[in-house]
């Protein structure tokens, strides 16, 4: 039984002989739920981008769904992550059906290569159900509005039953309404029996959903600090952290964060 999705010792990352991640020591067990917070430059993608196996450690050790890196075919481990981002939204055929965005997440291409069956478009009615999104089938994904094609990636996410969702900045871009929606629908997914584990990439607090449990604060590529959301999300840890002084309140089982005066 899988009990450590992510599992990370001494991970460096450096290239052109710049550091970009140091001494990432990092494990994300079953049951728990993620966000990883930081400013542009932290190394949040550079992090995502060696969970996902596009890149690997410079020194130390990376686990992924218990597959150890140098000891299983990523190409397969892939498979099992969901991913979910900007960079993928762009590079979508958008004179292509959204039953078909969806059902390419199975084979984890971008675009349809191999022929699905009945059931599998099975899967996708009842995804699209799940992620109230029913009413997009057979529209082409150029025609929907940004939330909607947030989305439809989820969907195609889930596509393959993962074991692990990552979910890059999903509300980057969308309105107040629009992003509400996604995050309580995100939250609905998170709280279902057969949920993936999820890990959630943000710059904003208030994105961190009561279903998410544990944070992961990255600043210039280092950990600032990890643990549980509750004892992360403090005034002092955060004006720590940002440099500035912030003062964090609580609403619906939600951190919000303000500036305050020095």
């Amino acid at each position: 039984m899988l009990t450590k999705v992510i599992d990370m010792k001494n991970v460096s990352w450096v290239r052109e002989k710049k550091t970009i991640l140091s001494d990432i020591n990092w494990q994300v067990l079953k049951g728990e739920n993620w966000a990883v917070l930081g400013l542009n430059g932290s190394g949040k993608t550079t992090l995502l981008n060696m969970v996902n196996g596009y890149i690997w450690p410079t020194t130390g050790q990376v686990s992924v769904l218990e597959k150890q890196f140098g000891k299983t075919d990523l190409r397969e481990l892939r498979k099992k992550i969901g991913w979910v981002s900007s960079a993928l939204e762009v590079r979508m055929n958008t004179s292509e059906r959204v039953q078909d965005i969806i059902v390419s997440g199975k084979y984890a291409s971008i675009g349809l290569y191999e022929e699905p069956t009945e059931a599998d478009f099975t899967v996708v009615k009842k995804l699209m159900e799940k992620l109230r999104i029913s009413h997009l089938y057979d529209r082409t994904y150029g025609t929907c509005s940004h939330g909607e094609k947030q989305k439809t990636l989820i969907a195609r996410g889930l596509m393959a039953s993962p074991d692990l969702l990552i979910l890059d900045e999903p509300s980057n871009g969308l309105d107040f309404i629009a992003r509400e929606e996604l995050l309580a629908t995100i939250n609905e997914l998170a709280h279902q029996e057969d949920s993936p584990t999820i890990i959630l990439v943000t710059h904003h607090i208030e994105e961190v959903l009561p279903a998410f449990t544990h944070t992961l604060l990255l600043r210039a590529g280092t950990i600032y600090d990890q643990g549980k959301k509750e004892n992360i999300f403090t005034s002092e840890r955060l004006s720590d952290f940002f440099g500035k002084s912030v003062a964090v309140t609580w609403q619906q089982d939600r951190p919000w964060m303000t500036l305050t005066q020095e």
